[in-house]
């Protein structure tokens, strides 16, 4: 699996080049990016996904705009809200990642919403941005927030993805930045080695299983 940075913004959404990006986060032991409405790509030995996020659309729309993308490659999110809505979109089909989960009800992701995750192969993200951006109390619940996630995580084994949100190339972080800043969030090393390889989990279609006949 590759080590991704499963979210970055390069211009103009951002100030700097998706080339840069790519070559920058190789050299800080990236395999692969998820570049925000940025077409797919390599550069070096870096692989380039084309990211997608919907945000502040019902279902019905996200369901509409998904045709779109059939057939492509592109890594497909949803900003999380409220409990009926993860529910909703973490059950259509070609959805990868549910993302600033920080932002949503406390009770907007529970057992319910982990399970189904767990189901559909939907990943939730954590956004490392928030805990090096954000300050007293906002950051503080944001780190309770993934702490929650977390723990809904080892009981039902939903995918989990690391992203930076970078909208710089000075915004990226090192792998073993990675781990020091999960370790915020009780985030052992093997824990931060799957979740860096979350993007390839969730665009890999699960094992069919095997049926022993005798």
């Amino acid at each position: 699996m590759k080590i991704t940075d499963a979210a970055v913004f390069p211009y103009p959404k951002g100030d700097t080049s998706v080339r840069r990006f790519a070559l920058e986060a190789g050299a800080l032991g990236f395999d692969s990016l998820v570049a925000i409405d940025t077409p797919s790509a390599t550069y070096g030995d870096v692989e380039v996904r084309s990211g997608i996020i919907f945000h502040d659309i019902p279902v019905r729309d996200i369901v509409n705009h998904m045709k779109r993308y059939r057939g492509t490659d592109a890594v497909i999110s949803v900003k999380a809200g409220d409990a009926g809505f993860n529910r909703a979109v973490i059950g259509v089909k070609g959805i990868h990642v549910l993302r600033s989960i920080h932002m949503a009800d406390k009770k907007g992701f529970d057992h319910v919403s982990a399970k189904m995750a767990a189901d559909n192969n939907v990943a939730v993200d954590i956004d490392l941005s928030v805990l090096t951006l954000a300050r007293g109390i906002a950051r503080q619940r944001a780190i309770a927030r993934y702490r929650d996630v977390l723990v809904l995580e080892q009981r039902f084994e939903f995918p989990l993805t690391l992203s930076t949100y970078a909208r710089s190339v000075l915004d990226l972080r090192a792998v073993r930045e990675f781990t020091g800043l999960c370790s915020l969030l009780d985030m052992d090393i093997s824990s931060v080695e799957k979740s860096l390889a979350g993007v390839g989990a969730v665009l890999t279609p699960p094992a069919p299983a095997v049926r022993v006949i005798t």
